[in-house]
């Protein structure tokens, strides 16, 4: 049905022709008048019960002053007059809204929130402009379908109401951004959602939803979603394919076992207090790279992984109210500003430890290091019942997997057997990572013709040889966790390196050698002493475009870093 036959235009010359007598509350003649002249005009907190009809007319009828005034200056011309494009009448007594609402078509803005609405009129369809449209706190039973032709919305509050169901076609809703529909009464979502490819915020909380669709997950731009107080047992797995989250809110809901999340490599805060969560496995943190805040409060957890200290991003870790007796020391090695462990049995760090707080555990956990150590170099030895899987060298996995893994064993050695198994098998990825080691292995270098991926980090390295040099394949490089505070020249030579981490180390300077490597595509280099770093020869770094300089002596970043185009 075309525009003109549902909803006939009000001809703007009308008011030319007969004023229309206003019957409502009434407005200052010098808010209409500035309304006139700015297009915004806010009536909020005026203990309306309806909107004056001057409101809807005032675009269209004669303005007061021209009948009182004759004779206008340049700046009183009310014939030029702005259209009204933002209006507010948040916080009165309204309990309904005329369908006059049509009469004021270059609306963007429209903030009625805090009122007694308990519906919205079909004439909102008109409403072609409108970007931004906050209904929140009302008593909203349902939306009108008609909202959803309002293809130039972007924002769109609707919590605390009493919405039950969202109409068909929501997905319509092409431009939408922001949507907040907490605080209602939801019990489910429309898989249709997945259709609203531009929203960044979902907020559903305090909802009763038992479920997500798992279509949710084809929201790729989405940043922040917001789940909290509802009654989810479970997590669609597809949320962990959600490349752009960056917030993930599931607080005060009934999940016991979490998803992974292998692709959210952008996720920064992952809030999960008061569930009943049972165990927390190095499959839900090993891709959490990003993460700045875990909250964990109030769970039924036991014990907490080795791996959470791999997340060496991590800045607020809360584990209060949960049933850890014990923590793993290598925790003391995050640079955690908040840790929070009240309200669990721990035996192992006394309780006058924790009273001091954060940074006092941090120091008594890297204390236990050393003395948890002990004998952990021994290995099992090997015999006739020994089952591949246990043995030292396990030769299956490195020929299934293409990978030499000597990780997480505190060695200050490589056993030479683990090289010799290397020579009738193809191995593209190395794992030293979490030992001892002061030096790299000069055997490494028997794997120059095919290594591409090589982890060293959380070692005891305060320089690189020559041997790792050697190694032209190679595309990846993690050096983080180390006491590194230079990089050999001959470093150059790694013509295919991508990337490369050299986070938490000892570096003053920005090393040399990485202006030379053109290849590079991202370093990482937060949390060391540099001060400084060249713009002229980052410039001409053509393939770099992930640089992170976090937490360093940087006294201030140079303006023309912003001539380096290619970094993101």
């Amino acid at each position: 049905m075309s525009r003109q036959l549902r909803a006939p235009r009000f001809d703007p010359r009308a008011g030319f022709h007969a004023e229309v007598k206003d019957r409502g509350p009434s407005v200052p003649q010098g808010l209409l008048k500035a309304a006139r002249s700015s297009g915004q005009l806010n009536l909020a907190g005026r203990n309306l019960g309806e909107v004056p009809q001057c409101v809807w007319r005032i675009n269209v009828d004669i303005p007061e002053e021209a009948n009182q005034n004759l004779s206008f200056s340049s700046t009183e011309r009310w014939w030029d007059q702005t259209d009204l494009t933002k209006l507010i009448i948040s916080s009165n007594k309204l309990q309904s809204l005329s369908d006059d609402l049509r009469l004021l078509p270059a609306l963007t803005v429209l903030d009625i929130h805090d009122n007694q609405l308990t519906s919205l009129p079909s004439a909102i369809r008109e409403l072609d402009n409108l970007q931004k449209l906050n209904v929140s706190h009302n008593k909203l039973k349902m939306l009108p379908e008609e909202i959803t032709s309002l293809k130039s919305l972007r924002t769109l509050h609707l919590q605390h109401n009493e919405l039950t169901c969202i109409p068909e076609g929501f997905e319509h809703l092409s431009s939408l951004e922001d949507l907040d529909l907490s605080s209602n009464r939801l019990a489910t979502v429309p898989a249709d959602f997945a259709l609203l490819s531009s929203l960044l915020r979902l907020n559903l909380s305090s909802n009763q939803l038992k479920n997500l669709p798992a279509e949710i997950s084809r929201m790729k731009r989405l940043k922040h979603l917001d789940c909290d107080a509802n009654l989810l047992e479970t997590v669609p797995p597809d949320v962990g394919s959600m490349e752009s989250l960056e917030l993930l809110y599931l607080r005060r809901n009934k999940l016991r076992v979490l998803p992974e999340f292998p692709s959210c490599r952008q996720l920064k805060e992952l809030h999960l207090a008061e569930n009943q969560i049972e165990k927390l496995g190095a499959e839900h943190l090993q891709h959490l790279q990003a993460i700045l805040v875990l909250d964990l409060r109030g769970n039924k957890l036991q014990s907490v992984p080795e791996e959470m200290a791999l997340l060496q991003s991590l800045e607020r870790l809360d584990l209060s109210n949960n049933d850890i007796s014990s923590l793993p020391c290598s925790l003391g090695n995050l640079h955690l500003k908040f840790l929070a462990l009240e309200g669990n049995p721990l035996r192992t760090i006394r309780r006058e430890i924790i009273a001091k707080g954060t940074q006092e555990v941090l120091k008594y956990l890297r204390s236990k290091i050393k003395d948890d150590r002990t004998n952990q170099n021994d290995s099992v030895p090997e015999t006739a019942m020994t089952l591949p899987s246990e043995a030292r060298v396990n030769i299956h996995a490195i020929a299934t997997l293409k990978l030499l893994d000597y990780s997480d064993k505190q060695a200050t050695l490589i056993p030479d057997d683990l090289f010799d198994a290397t020579k009738t098998t193809l191995i593209t990825s190395i794992n030293f990572s979490k030992n001892q080691l002061c030096e790299i292995p000069q055997r490494i270098v028997e794997l120059k013709e095919m290594v591409l991926d090589i982890n060293l980090s959380f070692n005891k390295l305060s320089f690189i040889s020559h041997e790792l040099c050697l190694l032209q394949k190679l595309t990846f490089l993690d050096l983080r966790n180390n006491f590194l505070s230079s990089l050999p020249e001959e470093m150059s030579s790694l013509t295919k390196l991508q990337t490369i981490n050299l986070s938490f180390n000892r570096f003053k300077v920005f090393p040399e050698v990485l202006y030379r490597i053109s290849t590079l595509e991202a370093v990482l280099i937060s949390n060391n002493q540099v001060g400084s770093v060249d713009p002229q020869k980052m410039k001409l770094m053509e393939n770099l475009n992930t640089l992170d300089l976090q937490n360093n002596d940087l006294l201030q970043i140079p303006p023309e870093l912003g001539n380096c185009v290619q970094l993101r």
